[in-house]
């Protein structure tokens, strides 16, 4: 049996920017928030939509992943990411870190919080945005949710990283100079082309060959 809460509905944390770019948004959240049982899944209710809180208009790059980690501690709304408190930065992001170095250069950042990238309008968006901690599935809404966003993002020229089967289901939404693909950066997978991928380099020859700002992939 789902718990009520009192928080605000699921469609109130959306940006009305975002609303207004993707208009059947709040009905499929409105489902979700019926769907959903918020206290058996991740992450928390208000950071569902983190990706979200930032000026469509800024996002050049987004990164899709597949769905958030499978625990409170981890989870934070932004794909890949954890909060800067997390001591045990996960494989994955660990493995990312590892590319970022090889491929640009520079220092590995000291802990997971990617909210810097973010900052720079790279978006970090999930296939699916909630996990069921006890059945470890997503909400299969979520996907009609996330079609809706890659849609616009790809008609607005933004450019797209696609990493893993789940992610890349995406890539048909965006145009081919602007699709950057490979496996996902797990540890069961990484070896099997994550690593010499080189999509944080690529991503910039394209924001650069547009007159766009390059990203700062390290912090340093």
């Amino acid at each position: 049996m789902k718990v009520h809460d009192s928080l605000p509905v699921l469609s109130d944390y959306l940006d009305v920017r975002w609303k207004q770019l993707l208009p059947t948004a709040v009905e499929i959240l409105d489902k979700l928030e019926e769907d959903i049982d918020f206290s058996k899944s991740v992450p928390e209710k208000n950071l569902i939509l983190k990706a979200f809180e930032c000026d469509p208009e800024s996002v050049s790059v987004v990164i899709f992943g597949q769905d958030p980690y499978p625990n409170v501690q981890n989870a934070m709304g932004l794909a890949f990411s954890v909060r800067d408190s997390v001591h045990k930065i996960p494989a994955s992001l660990r493995n990312i870190f590892s590319e970022i170095v090889n491929d640009v250069g520079g220092v590995a950042p000291v802990n997971g919080d990617l909210t810097y990238l973010q900052d720079q309008g790279v978006m970090l968006l999930n296939r699916g945005l909630t996990l069921n901690l006890e059945t470890k599935r997503v909400n299969p809404l979520w996907f009609e949710f996330t079609n809706e966003v890659a849609k616009v993002l790809g008609l607005a020229g933004v450019v797209g990283i696609f990493w893993g089967n789940q992610a890349q289901e995406l890539s048909k939404y965006f145009p081919d100079d602007k699709r950057i693909m490979s496996v996902h950066p797990s540890p069961l997978s990484a070896y099997r082309g994550f690593f010499g991928s080189k999509p944080f380099s690529a991503t910039n020859k394209i924001l650069q060959s547009e007159n766009k700002k390059t990203i700062e992939w390290t912090k340093n």
